[in-house]
């Protein structure tokens, strides 16, 4: 007769601690306001009771270091945080006073989770310009867009067509990476969009690509999926002059879902073509 299956083990503090960290927990929430500087009665356990133990001191200091409190106001309602985004956004004449407006800027309250601001990466003066739609942790960590798995593979994607990060522009729709890398709701993406917006006028590339369906559908204004949205040209208006644009797959789908890796090359071969057309014209 075979033995029943044991129970799989608790996780250990060390472990609970960092799965709420890496989610971007960084206090617990109650129903009621609670002053944690008063003391306070704490009953004692009874002794058919085991307390459970402490975490060690080390591992607090770690998460306390890793997510600290912030004590900034709140962020402005959402309608209001789109006005003022789009006010300041068009009032930015180059992207180094772009850059230096978002870092000031507190309408988004992804801001207050997130370790940085990721801007950009590439060169400004680049004819192509590839637009994803939020950071990771990888991204959240260096500054940098598309640095993690997912960017390796952008990184060989656009060497096929003979581009680098010395002849391209990368961005993202958002500049500040979502807690635990869940989906940027439609408000935060709303706030956003006009200093990407501004980011792509000031770039003013031959040829823009959206990365995935949510940068694809913010920045394109389309409501289609991906698989119908790529492959196909789209006019990007920038209010002076008319970009040719793509929408085609995330590299993150793409590791996912390695299958339509020829639809991507497909697509990358169309914008090769279409940067060599606009070189000749």
């Amino acid at each position: 007769m075979s033995s029943p299956p044991r129970p799989e083990p608790s996780p250990s503090v060390r472990e609970l601690l960092a799965f709420y960290v890496e989610a971007g927990v960084d206090c617990a929430l109650l129903d009621e306001t609670v002053d944690r500087l008063a003391e306070q009665d704490v009953p004692r356990p009874t002794s058919d009771v085991v307390a459970p133990p402490a975490p060690a001191p080390q591992i607090l200091r770690r998460a306390e270091t890793a997510a600290p409190r912030t004590t900034a106001a709140p962020p402005p309602a959402p309608d209001v945080a789109i006005v003022s985004a789009r006010e300041a956004a068009r009032t930015a004449p180059t992207l180094e006073a772009l850059r230096a407006l978002m870092e000031n800027f507190d309408g988004c309250p992804l801001k207050t989770t997130a370790t940085r601001l990721v801007f950009a990466d590439g060169n400004p003066q680049a004819r192509v310009m590839f637009v994803g739609e939020a950071p990771g942790r990888d991204e959240d960590l260096s500054g940098l867009p598309f640095v993690g798995r997912s960017g390796k593979l952008l990184d060989l994607m656009i060497a096929a067509i003979g581009l680098d990060r010395t002849t391209a522009y990368i961005a993202n729709v958002i500049p500040w990476r979502p807690p635990g890398n869940r989906d940027p709701s439609p408000q935060e993406t709303q706030i956003c969009l006009p200093f990407i917006k501004r980011q792509i006028e000031l770039v003013n590339p031959d040829v823009l690509v959206c990365l995935g369906k949510p940068s694809s559908q913010a920045v394109l204004n389309l409501k289609d999926g991906i698989m119908r949205m790529r492959g196909r040209w789209y006019d990007y208006d920038t209010g002076t002059r008319s970009i040719r644009a793509m929408a085609t797959f995330h590299p993150a789908y793409l590791l996912r879902q390695p299958i339509y890796k020829r639809m991507a090359w497909q697509d990358l071969r169309a914008v090769a073509k279409a940067l060599q057309e606009a070189a000749t014209s």
